[in-house]
């Protein structure tokens, strides 16, 4: 089971995650509302993996998620967003996500993306 931080800046869509990682028998080892506190509390928690809103306030998942790769080209990101826009997938593609889903997302879909980026 894999060590999750969950970066979105809805609190709704953070519990709505969280509840559903942890029923799967995944660790939530922190919750960020922005890109800004994702950088921090990555370096400071060392998750093994990251789900990442791209619409955000302040650093859009985005940009985070390019920050994060250049200061960990390990780092796995995948992306949880309603603004399924084929630009900005595109982009997260290039700057290293690993997967991504689209909310409203899927249980099963969740689990199995998870599951293949855990190990």
């Amino acid at each position: 089971m894999a060590n999750i931080l969950i970066v979105d800046d809805s609190r709704i869509s953070r519990r709505v995650l969280r509840n559903s990682l942890e029923l799967q028998g995944h660790t939530v080892v922190g919750e960020a509302g922005n890109g800004d506190e994702a950088l921090r509390m990555y370096e400071e928690l060392q998750p093994d993996l990251v789900t990442m809103d791209i619409t955000m306030p302040g650093m859009d998942g985005l940009e985070c998620l390019f920050r994060l790769r250049e200061k960990d080209p390990d780092a796995k990101v995948i992306m949880i967003t309603a603004a399924g826009t084929n630009d900005k997938m595109v982009k997260a593609v290039k700057y290293g996500c690993v997967d991504y889903i689209v909310k409203p997302f899927d249980e099963e879909l969740l689990k199995e993306t998870i599951e293949k980026h855990a190990s």
